[in-house]
């Protein structure tokens, strides 16, 4: 039975740069989204965005503080990521607005 059905190909190795891999943990930190749905969306495998996450939580994450602050940290950072966007929608609707009145 299993004779009949078609062989998968493997998938080819990808290299992705530093900054990609930054911008997809920043969208997986922000919470906005689930992990398996950015990875859909960008056809990226779930051990590898997860292995991403990994790494940057240690580089990130200072070693002498308990669970509850790091987890406050996080927070904070995302928060922080979050108001920053914000900002930068609004510059961008500022200047599109003043555009518009001249």
């Amino acid at each position: 039975m299993m004779e009949n059905m078609p062989k998968k190909k493997p998938r080819q190795r990808r290299q992705f740069t530093a900054d990609f891999k930054a911008e997809i943990v920043e969208l997986c930190l922000r919470g906005d989204r689930s992990v398996p749905d950015i990875c859909k969306d960008f056809d990226l495998t779930e051990s590898a965005v997860r292995l991403w996450l990994a790494q940057s939580d240690d580089s990130h994450q200072p070693k002498d503080l308990d669970r509850d602050d790091r987890e406050e940290l996080a927070q904070l950072r995302r928060e922080n990521r979050r108001l920053r966007e914000d900002i930068e929608i609004l510059k961008r609707a500022t200047a599109f607005f003043a555009r518009g009145t001249r």
